[in-house]
């Protein structure tokens, strides 16, 4: 694994062969090591660091929201994903919201709240890849919630952009706003509701979440407050293996989940930019860094009419990633000056958070576990301590448009993880937080680790740009690199704004060489990876 000079790493990476966890908090990077010492599998890890997170980092993810997995069998150098994303309820149309005089989903209440697929998706990466039981791989998570755990900096500013939103539900208020404000860092919080649920859940699992004493609980909680969720919604889901879409960048294959996820975006991207011969451009100059933001534009493009829910309608993946159509759009692209290339309506976008692991015996699973919104839906089921996602408002109300509302349907997913192999051997497995900045996180890593030799903790400290609207065509464009280049890229055409505006994401990186895992955590997080 070598070094590249042009971006010194403020930290160095982390080397280990016995298994590796990467995610966005210490205290939930080590209580997947904590797995793995105890001889589970990577799928063991991934879903003790998510519940952890779910305590320590409660803004981003949490058993009211969903996740989605890639799982990489290092025995038949396989990869499959794992779709753990919720239906809208079955009383919920899109005459609810035009009888309320609403042209788009709201972002908070009840309206945006969708069936929560994240504990199905742990209990079937658990049965199908663990080693360890519910019991064992939520201990830690019980632990932090029922003791208390120090809240760190960059989450103790999180929480505090989030106490208006939070004081408009009282259960949200009384449970996430102790003492009347969000914690600040370093104070202890205890969430002592929060870990009665997740006790039940370990010792009932998901069985108790949709169908037992506790998705009674959660269905009554949320019925005081209006919502259309039932038990029937909540006892109907599952989480379905998937076959991943893929493409090949410079002879490597990228994996990512199909939709209704937006890695297809990613892909789309990937591929037009497999026709420039980026490696020789200076890295991150203009030049470079224009072709990148062309070729994710016109993904996004293609992403916002096309994906949905594939239940609903026909997502034309092969015809997307054909040779011949990816031509049509890389010749679009004029180096010298901004396209126009239309516009679509998709959702804005918020936090996740993302782990992976790497077990001793060359197993992986990228995972990512969402939210949507910061706090989701800014409601708390009563007494259980669940914050419910807002994904629903990933759907739009448009009639025509593929991802309409429909009872029953999954919307528009922003959460992604991402795979490679090489040659069917596991390359990288990792993924970037943060909404509409993830495909463009998921191919700027690869740019740089591919085309530019960065290894892992570098490409993730490398500068990055991130296009805030890029659903509707918009060129507005927040960048992390020097005046000089912002300068180069507005004369170009795009609408460059200050950096503090982007959130760029917050990346973790888990590369393997020659059965050696390499690991970056990226300095915009708390977090860090581990390794035994």
């Amino acid at each position: 694994m070598k070094s590249f000079s042009a971006y010194p790493s403020r930290r160095s990476m982390v080397v280990g062969r016995g298994g590796m966890v990467a995610t966005s908090h210490p205290l939930a990077a080590q209580a997947g090591l904590q797995m793995l010492a105890q001889g589970g599998s990577a799928a063991d890890a991934v879903i003790a660091a998510a519940a952890v997170l779910n305590v320590v980092e409660p803004m981003s993810t949490g058993i009211g929201g969903d996740a989605f997995a890639l799982v990489y069998d290092a025995q038949s150098k396989s990869v499959k994903a794992l779709n753990g994303s919720g239906r809208a309820p079955q009383t919920l149309n899109r005459d609810v919201f035009v009888q309320q005089g609403l042209s788009k989903i709201p972002l908070t209440g009840v309206l945006p709240i969708t069936v929560p697929g994240a504990v199905a998706a742990w209990d079937q990466l658990i049965r199908a890849h663990g080693k360890l039981d519910f019991a064992t791989i939520l201990a830690p998570a019980i632990r932090y919630a029922r003791d208390g755990f120090a809240v760190s900096e960059i989450i103790a500013r999180g929480w505090a952009g989030a106490e208006a939103k939070l004081r408009l539900h009282p259960d949200a208020a009384r449970i996430y706003l102790p003492n009347g404000r969000a914690p600040r860092m370093g104070e202890v919080v205890v969430q002592a509701e929060l870990a009665r649920t997740f006790t039940e859940i370990a010792q009932g699992g998901a069985e108790t979440f949709y169908r037992g004493a506790l998705a009674e609980r959660i269905v009554a909680n949320l019925a005081r407050d209006g919502a259309y969720l039932s038990m029937a919604d909540m006892a109907a889901h599952v989480s379905d293996w998937v076959t991943p879409a893929t493409a090949k960048y410079r002879g490597y294959d990228v994996f990512e989940c199909p939709p209704n996820g937006q890695g297809l975006t990613a892909l789309i991207a990937l591929r037009i930019l497999d026709g420039f011969d980026l490696a020789s451009l200076p890295v991150n100059s203009p030049a470079s860094l224009h072709l990148q933001i062309e070729a994710m534009r016109l993904a996004f493009a293609d992403a916002a009419r096309y994906i949905a829910d594939p239940a609903f309608v026909d997502v034309p993946i092969d015809f997307l990633l054909s040779e011949a159509y990816i031509a049509t759009r890389r010749a679009l692209i004029d180096p010298t000056r901004v396209g126009d290339y239309g516009a679509g309506e998709l959702p804005i976008s918020h936090d996740t958070v993302y782990v992976t692991a790497v077990d001793a015996e060359g197993n992986a699973v990228s995972f990512i576990n969402s939210l949507y919104y910061g706090f989701g839906s800014g409601v708390v089921a009563g007494d259980t301590g669940i914050c419910m996602q807002n994904r629903g408002a990933c759907f739009v109300l448009d009639e025509g448009h593929p991802n309409v509302l429909a009872p029953g349907k999954r919307p528009y997913q922003t959460i992604i993880p991402c795979m490679v192999t090489k040659e069917g051997e596991l390359w990288s497995s990792f993924g970037v937080m943060g909404g509409f900045m993830q495909p463009q996180g998921h191919a700027q890593m690869l740019v740089n680790m591919i085309d530019y030799g960065m290894n892992p903790q570098e490409s993730l400290d490398a500068p990055r740009y991130e296009l805030l609207e890029p659903y509707n065509g918009d060129r507005t464009l927040a960048l992390e690199h020097d005046d000089a280049t912002q300068q180069a890229l507005r004369e170009l055409g795009h609408e460059v704004v200050p950096a503090s505006v982007g959130g760029f994401g917050g990346g973790q990186i888990i590369n393997m060489e020659n059965n050696v895992a390499f690991g970056g955590s990226d300095p915009r997080k708390d977090g860090s990876a581990v390794a035994l």
